[in-house]
């Protein structure tokens, strides 16, 4: 789950074009991998996303206990969080009210910044191109399992495209994940409830969506670190390049890697 596996694809261009494959010396090239929109969403997700944790941090300890069902069985839990650092916190020190502020003005964000993202890659047909797994994809996991377990990441050509891995993790993010997410936010919202009730009763009851959508904040935040660590480990400087300028370097291919699928 590499900077790859989070990002699009890259752009692909005709030779003549301005964004064609650049050489570089020693067999490198650069190519041109995310076009201005993936980009922007990108950094306003950054945005987005840390904001929402920590004014959701905020918003927990107001009663960091978790449940199931529709009341809170105070004596019997389900879960209780341990106290958080005010440095976690957006506004910093409990305030329930200025959190919850935060976290729906970000939502938003977050929300109207995906739909964009969406929109893009579906019309674009990156999605249906380069994202969902084929059949070759699925019979090619375990190999690719044993790769990511010896931390053996793609720096040449294979680099252009998503492995089995990636597309999964990314699909189950969007179409799981972050629906999820979406759906239970929205399930707890007064306002939402005033003209969709019927939501709140699919989700089991207001506490078991609240514990539904911790559970989606901790898989997204576990999401962000792996990715966020190997980025670095794949290279960060590359990586960020890329995400900033839309250019990634290429290396050769290694000759233990010659023939490779």
């Amino acid at each position: 789950m590499t900077d790859q596996a989070t990002d699009e694809m890259p752009v692909a261009v005709s030779s003549n074009s301005r964004l064609a494959d650049r050489p570089l010396s020693g067999g490198r090239s650069l190519t041109y991998r995310h076009p201005p929109l993936v980009r922007v969403s990108h950094w306003l997700n950054v945005i987005a996303v840390v904001v929402l944790v920590m004014s959701g941090l905020n918003i927990l300890m107001a009663h960091p206990h978790l449940y199931w069902g529709i009341r809170s069985t105070f004596a019997d839990p389900w879960v209780s969080i341990p106290t958080i650092p005010n440095w976690l916190l957006i506004p910093q020190g409990r305030n329930l009210a200025e959190a919850r502020h935060w976290h729906f003005l970000f939502a938003w964000l977050f929300v109207l910044n995906g739909l964009a993202y969406l929109i893009y890659g579906f019309v674009s047909g990156r999605f249906g191109r380069w994202l969902w797994p084929t059949l070759p994809d699925l019979k090619g996991f375990w190999p690719s399992v044993v790769k990511h377990a010896r931390f053996d990441f793609p720096r040449d050509d294979h680099a252009r495209t998503y492995n089995v891995i990636q597309k999964l993790t990314y699909v189950t993010m969007i179409l799981v994940v972050l629906p999820l997410m979406l759906i239970t936010g929205l399930s707890m919202s007064p306002g939402f409830n005033a003209i969709g009730g019927v939501l709140l009763d699919i989700m089991g009851g207001r506490q078991s969506a609240r514990t539904l959508h911790f559970i989606a904040a901790a898989m997204i935040v576990g999401f962000i670190v792996i990715h966020v660590g190997l980025v670095i480990w794949t290279g960060l400087f590359n990586n960020m390049r890329a995400m900033i300028t839309g250019w990634f370097v290429i290396q050769p291919t290694r000759p233990r890697d010659r023939g490779q699928p």
